[in-house]
């Protein structure tokens, strides 16, 4: 029977979603549920059952003035849907994982990358720029990962019911390790200081604990921090993006697991419209207070903690800016 209601929502699933379709989809369900019972009954294998019902009810041009959906079937106004298949939506899921556990060892080795001229006097400004230029690398490889999966944006797509549960069923059991590694992400980014706030109390200004390791592992700690919160959100962005492609004003755009994962568009929108001047904001702050106080040597500071929290607006909207 599973077979069989996949066939059914795969046939209706871009009408529009009006109650004579729903109905009409409905009344289908039962007449093929019917049939299968009665083949059943008479002895027929399931996989012979199973045929049988779809050869007899599977053309839904030929069902559909008996369903009275006939105007609606022979309308001009049903888009065509690049269908995703259920491979492409598994591959879909680890390549963006990938990606995005890429994207996220990129942006740790460019928090890192100011521990080497802390560390190191004579060759840590070269190690710098080595290290920056290993995460920006691997970023742009990342980026370049996905470009196979452009289509997404540009063509109308669909994922078929099963494909949806499979989606909806993942995205509730990745929510427990989402959860976890976000949560270890923020407390890591907060602790980030305690060392440095030690070190103060333990030893002078000039000692080699306070001087040093304390802000290298201050940028450790941050960078280990932002990797889990961009990774906490590697698997979870693709099921987004996977559910939301199934046009909302179509049957298949209201599958169950569809709906149940459609979030409050007000909340994202107000966030991406403050989002939109972010950087712009943090960049007037850091010019401000460094030129009133002076001390570039601290206000730096700015741009590794705006990166994290950037990091942490993204994971919990699913979404970039």
């Amino acid at each position: 029977m599973e077979t069989i209601r996949n066939y059914l929502e795969s046939m209706f699933a871009n009408l529009p979603n009006t109650p004579e379709v729903m109905c009409a989809k409905n009344e289908l369900l039962s007449m093929m549920e019917d049939k299968f019972t009665e083949l059943i009954s008479e002895g027929k294998p399931q996989n012979e059952a199973v045929g049988i019902v779809i050869s007899e009810f599977g053309n839904l041009e030929e069902l559909a003035e008996s369903l009275g959906i006939e105007s609606v079937v022979g309308g001009a106004e049903i888009s065509e849907r690049r269908l995703l298949t259920n491979e492409e939506a598994r591959n879909y899921i680890y390549d963006a994982a990938q990606s995005r556990m890429l994207i996220g060892l990129g942006v740790m080795l460019i928090i890192f990358s100011p521990i080497f001229p802390i560390i190191l006097n004579d060759i840590g400004a070269a190690l710098l720029f080595i290290d920056v230029s290993v995460g920006v690398g691997l970023i742009v490889w990342a980026n370049i990962r996905m470009s196979q999966w452009k289509f997404l944006d540009n063509t109308l797509c669909c994922i078929d019911y099963s494909t949806a549960e499979y989606v909806y069923t993942a995205k509730k059991n990745n929510m427990m390790s989402k959860a976890l590694m976000l949560t270890i992400g923020i407390m890591f980014c907060i602790v980030s200081v305690v060392p440095v706030i030690i070190f103060e109390g333990l030893f002078s200004a000039k000692d080699y604990y306070y001087v040093i390791v304390g802000p290298a592992m201050l940028f450790v700690i941050v960078g280990i921090g932002v990797l889990l919160i961009i990774a906490s959100g590697a698997k979870d962005s693709a099921y987004a993006k996977l559910l939301s492609l199934n046009g909302t004003g179509t049957v298949a755009g209201n599958y169950e697991a569809v709906r149940a994962t459609k979030e409050p568009y007000t909340d994202k929108k107000k966030a991406a419209e403050v989002m939109s001047v972010y950087w712009r904001t943090v960049t007037c702050i850091y010019i401000i207070w460094s030129f009133i106080s002076f001390d570039w040597h601290i206000t730096w500071i700015i741009w590794p903690l705006a990166a994290v929290f950037n990091g942490i607006m993204k994971s919990l909207f699913n979404t970039k800016w």
